[in-house]
């Protein structure tokens, strides 16, 4: 969404995660996406490292502005505290191997998750993004996690207390800029 926002040129290459292409493990040896590849070889491979990037490069519609570090700060301590209960609530298989191998319990996470959803829901009581009234950074790098977080049980997300978080994800994933990041495309083949 930066990169469009940004409107910078850029190829998307859609890859099967179970069958990563070695041109993408050699520029990012971790394996995970996304991964964006500079022309002049740099190489970011944190989602935020590429928006931050992209939006260093042209910010339009000033999501880094007035207070970038702020909400940095803001969308760090977020993924930090919210991801691994989102991953223990929709993926808890993968966990089988924690608490002495009684696996977690994912409906703790999904409950715990919720609980740190009510820092949105204040901030958006007062405004209709996290930082003002308009889209910022910290909206465009958070409501992926809380997209993931409604989709892995939707009428437990729909039931829940939070009419303005409920609101503001429906916003953006109605925007224009969240659309045309969705097409799809075909896979990348490297021959």
């Amino acid at each position: 969404m930066s990169l469009l926002i940004a409107r910078l040129d850029f190829e998307h290459r859609e890859i099967e995660l179970r069958n990563k292409p070695q041109p993408m493990l050699e520029a990012s040896p971790k394996g995970t996406v996304p991964v964006l590849i500079l022309a002049n070889g740099d190489v970011y491979d944190e989602s935020l490292d590429i928006m931050e990037w992209a939006l260093n490069q042209s910010d339009p519609n000033g999501w880094l502005k007035p207070d970038k570090d702020t909400q940095i700060g803001f969308i760090k301590t977020f993924e930090e505290n919210f991801k691994p209960h989102l991953d223990r609530f929709k993926y808890a298989n993968r966990f089988s191997h924690e608490n002495d191998g009684q696996g977690v319990n994912s409906l703790k996470h999904r409950d715990l998750a919720t609980a740190i959803l009510l820092d949105h829901e204040t901030r958006l009581k007062k405004n209709k993004c996290l930082f003002g009234p308009h889209p910022k950074l910290a909206d465009i790098a958070t409501f992926p996690f809380i997209r993931q977080f409604a989709n892995a049980d939707r009428p437990y997300f729909d039931g829940l207390d939070l009419p303005y978080v409920q609101k503001w994800l429906a916003q953006a994933l109605e925007s224009d800029v969240f659309r045309r990041c969705m097409v799809k495309v075909d896979l990348w083949q490297s021959n």
